[in-house]
């Protein structure tokens, strides 16, 4: 769709209806395109930008969809007392 600076001045809920309905409104100025009004990509998704990176070698996407498989390992049991414990005798000591 293309409109002159005058008639988009004047009329520019006509100008925003077309750009809501997905058409570009190029502006013009004696004839001679000027500018381009058009809708905004819908950049802001999850899906939008995980694909924009795919794309430039960042990522690599999932084969499946779904959530993540559960945890197949568990932590290993270690004897003696724990960790923190140790960390607090060792402060001691150097006190």
């Amino acid at each position: 769709m293309k409109l002159g600076l005058r008639e988009a001045n004047q009329r520019f809920s006509k100008a925003v209806k077309a750009v809501r309905a997905g058409k570009k409104v190029i502006l013009t100025e004696r004839g001679r395109p000027i500018a381009v009004i058009e809708p905004i990509k819908d950049e802001g998704t999850q899906e939008a930008a995980l694909q924009a990176m795919a794309e430039e070698g960042l990522i690599t996407l999932p084969l499946r969809r779904g959530p993540m498989p559960a945890q197949r390992w568990r932590p290993p049991k270690v004897k003696g007392k724990p960790l923190s414990q140790t960390i607090i005798d060792d402060r001691e000591d150097r006190a």
